[in-house]
């Protein structure tokens, strides 16, 4: 079942979409439109990178703790860059990938420390709905490629699926779900199994340029050697310096001890 899955995955982001496409109006070329990003929270949303375009979304830092009994483990990322390329008016392609991370881990015997790079993920996102439309959705398998090594990744290859719907309330505020569905390596190393995420965003433009967001996260996930929960409750900023250039910064707090305690980071995206 993992294999044809994974196939799945894979063709998708490969290959072309097989979806009605919708041009984007003559009006609104790709410079005009404005910045639309995945960014900074765990969300993802419906808009697309312009055709012809490429776009980069980036953590320009980013620290997470997760505490376990007597372990603790500290995770930093220096960049985090996601790079995505216009392939249609509602289409892009996605590539992610830590080019150097840090895992820390303090125990009572003492401290172990793994530098390297993170693992590759790619990801189409197509959208099935009008971009002027006051709800948005759009589609997202994503495949993750082990080019980790062991302790910083898992040496497996993992994927799933990721539905963005995004609605336009009055007075500036949009509110985010996004339905995920993912097939994920058994602790043991003998199997997958599945895992099912919810997030629900709440975000306000408080002027043109300077905007609030709020989120609720929840994974549940089903390893046959324990069915864990995890919770966290996410705020972030984001400011437009200009119509194609965006600063960010955020932090994620874990609601349960099964999630990591805190995460904090500061990000930047960009159109080109």
């Amino acid at each position: 079942m993992f294999r044809s899955f994974l196939l799945l995955a894979v063709l998708s982001v490969l290959a072309a979409p097989v979806f009605a496409q919708d041009s984007v109006p003559a009006a609104a070329a790709p410079a005009a439109q404005p910045l639309c990003t995945d960014r900074p929270t765990k969300s993802n949303f419906a808009c697309t990178v312009p055709e012809g375009t490429v776009q980069l979304e980036t953590d320009v830092g980013n620290w997470t703790r997760a505490d376990s009994g007597g372990t603790r483990v500290d995770t930093i990322l220096y960049t985090s860059p996601t790079l995505k390329a216009g392939l249609t008016g509602s289409t892009d392609i996605e590539l992610s990938i830590a080019p150097h991370e840090t895992v820390r881990t303090r125990t009572a015997e003492g401290i172990q420390t793994l530098h390297g790079v993170g693992d590759l993920t790619i990801r189409l996102k197509q959208r099935l709905t009008d971009p002027a439309g006051q709800v948005q959705i759009a589609v997202l398998p994503f495949v993750k490629i082990p080019t980790a090594k062991m302790g910083i990744g898992d040496g497996r290859t993992e994927g799933g699926v990721i539905v963005p719907v995004n609605i336009s309330l009055p007075k500036g505020f949009m509110l985010t779900f996004g339905p995920e569905a993912d097939v994920l390596a058994d602790g043991d190393g003998h199997g997958h199994h599945a895992q099912l995420v919810g997030t629900a965003n709440l975000g306000k433009a408080v002027t043109s340029r300077f905007t609030l967001i709020g989120e609720f996260w929840v994974a549940r996930n089903f390893d046959p050697a324990a069915t864990m929960t995890q919770t966290s409750a996410d705020i972030a900023a984001t400011y437009l310096l200009r119509p194609t250039l965006q600063v960010d910064l955020g932090a994620n707090l874990g609601l349960n001890q099964a999630t990591p305690a805190a995460q904090v980071y500061l990000g930047v995206s960009t159109r080109f």
